[in-house]
């Protein structure tokens, strides 16, 4: 996630069984073998599905007798009764710049998912794994990515990790993979789709704009980005950077509301929202502009409308010429009681740190629980045993470890342009976007200026706004409503592929 752009977490790895029992073998010719198959049977959107767990080992390699990997990842694959020629795809993972898709997989969309309860302040030890209802394997084929360096995959050698730890290289590794996948399975007909969050929204960005390019025979259908981070160079928190400002104020304002720091005044939760957007559009960002020759006036009243919209007081505002960054927010909103919010997640609270350093995040619990239960998922549901231990860290320390071409990711990276390639190039590609309320990193302004300035089709794009932060679908009415939208985003394709061949729409489950 885009956390490790920020400061190293230093998250452990923790190990997964012990040998492998057997030398596996399947699908030799595509370099793709597996590594252990389970049959399971659940029921998901009210259908009983009987399914596959297919946990295999793709060979990748960047180029002719170039570096090489061995991707290790995992399927759940729908049996009897399915058309896999016409069944869709997504391809899931998570952002980093390398992390595994554990979270994706354990809290989101995987057949078992862990429940944490809507107290943030919920011991951990009561989160439950529970058969996740709500996840699409009804309808769709899932298949979760880790990269090289993350989960079980790895390079060949450890000196040779690095030759993949680049925007372009990230890029190659998964459109690799995706091919070789389709290739292995008898799927390059199939409907597909990439699900990426935080920078893994990136990832999707470069991967689409690489499918469409350099592998038009795998059909390729619609992109979902969860936290996106495309325009990060534009709305990135620097003090003289008042873009940044301007499209956090709307996170503020919903953090502001959620901690009942703001007056309510009849107004409900997207009203209030609104208000906040009109407010940063029209007013808060023209001033942010005149910096030092606003009048002090004007910088006054400003500041108690921000104020009625942060619960910040006025005084800070008018103090700092208007501009309070998220950290500060975060450090500041809750003071009073020695708390800080959390920055993936800013619902939650942790005691405020008593010496210097980075400010503590108490939303972390979400990351480490997810760590456990899948641990113990991978040994009891997955039957996986290999030696390796599962990394859920990321590789990736510093900017100077990842080839950004430049000195970090804030540099002028066309982001939002390969999307808009990719879409130009292939009129099938549809995009979604959806973003938390409470995330500070990846804000709901940054995604609606995003769509301002990206010049996407707006007749194949959506958006969606969820309660919860970074890894909203910890939120149980979230995660409801974001297996909804991915169900809508399935429904649009089946239904604009049928409009193009001319053929009946045929009926689809709702959820």
């Amino acid at each position: 996630m885009f956390r490790h752009y920020l400061r190293q977490i230093g998250l452990a790895g923790f190990a997964i069984g012990a040998v492998m029992l057997a030398t596996l073998t399947a699908h030799a010719d595509s370099g793709v073998e597996e590594v252990s198959r389970t049959q399971h049977k659940g029921t998901f959107g009210g259908k009983s599905v009987s399914y596959s767990a297919v946990v295999e080992r793709t060979r990748i390699a960047l180029a002719d007798r170039g570096p090489f990997g061995q991707v290790v990842s995992t399927a759940y694959l729908a049996e009897g009764g399915h058309d896999a020629a016409s069944r869709p795809v997504i391809f899931l993972f998570n952002g980093g710049p390398v992390v595994p898709s554990v979270y994706l997989h354990m809290l989101a969309f995987g057949p078992k998912r862990l429940s944490v309860p809507d107290d943030v302040r919920a011991d951990p030890a009561t989160f439950r794994v529970v058969d996740n209802v709500d996840t699409v394997i009804d309808q769709a084929d899932l298949v979760f990515f880790d990269p090289i360096g993350t989960g079980f995959s790895r390079a060949q050698s450890p000196s040779t990790a690095r030759d993949f730890f680049s925007v372009d290289a990230d890029a190659q590794e998964l459109s690799n993979f995706i091919t070789q996948w389709s290739e292995a399975h008898g799927r390059t007909a199939s409907p597909k789709f990439l699900f990426g969050e935080s920078y893994g929204t990136v990832r999707a960005a470069a991967t689409a704009r690489r499918l469409t390019t350099t592998a038009p025979q795998v059909r390729f259908d619609g992109v979902f980005m969860l936290g996106q981070g495309l325009n990060i160079v534009e709305t990135v928190q620097r003090p003289a950077n008042i873009m940044s400002y301007v499209v956090s104020l709307p996170t503020l304002s919903a953090l502001g509301w959620h901690h009942g720091k703001v007056r309510r005044d009849g107004r409900n939760f997207e009203q209030f929202i609104e208000e906040s957007r009109r407010f940063a559009r029209d007013e808060y960002l023209p001033a942010l502009y005149l910096g030092s020759a606003l009048p002090a006036e004007q910088r006054a009243r400003l500041s108690r409308r921000l104020e009625e919209l942060t619960g910040l007081p006025a005084a800070r505002f008018d103090s700092t010429n208007l501009r309070v960054s998220k950290m500060r927010y975060r450090a500041e909103l809750l003071a009073d009681q020695q708390l800080v919010l959390g920055m993936y997640d800013g619902r939650y609270t942790a005691p405020a740190a008593t010496r210097p350093g980075p400010l503590p995040d108490g939303s972390e619990v979400l990351m480490k629980a997810a760590h456990s239960a899948f641990a113990d998922y991978a040994r009891r549901d997955l039957s996986i045993t290999l030696p390796d231990p599962y990394v859920t860290d990321s590789a990736v320390k510093s900017f100077s470890e990842w080839g950004w071409g430049g000195s970090a990711p804030f540099d002028d990276w066309p982001f939002m342009a390969w999307m808009n390639e990719a879409m130009s190039k292939n009129p099938r590609l549809r995009l979604v976007l959806g973003n938390g309320y409470a995330d500070t990193l990846t804000t709901v302004g940054a995604t609606e200026h995003a769509i301002a300035q990206s010049g996407w089709p707006k007749d194949r794009l959506s958006v969606h706004y969820y309660e919860g932060g970074h890894m909203l679908y910890s939120v149980q009415r979230s995660h409801q409503k974001l297996m909804q939208d991915v169900r809508s985003m399935l429904r649009a394709t089946v239904t604009a592929a049928n409009a193009d061949t001319g053929e009946q729409t045929k009926p689809v489950a709702t959820p």
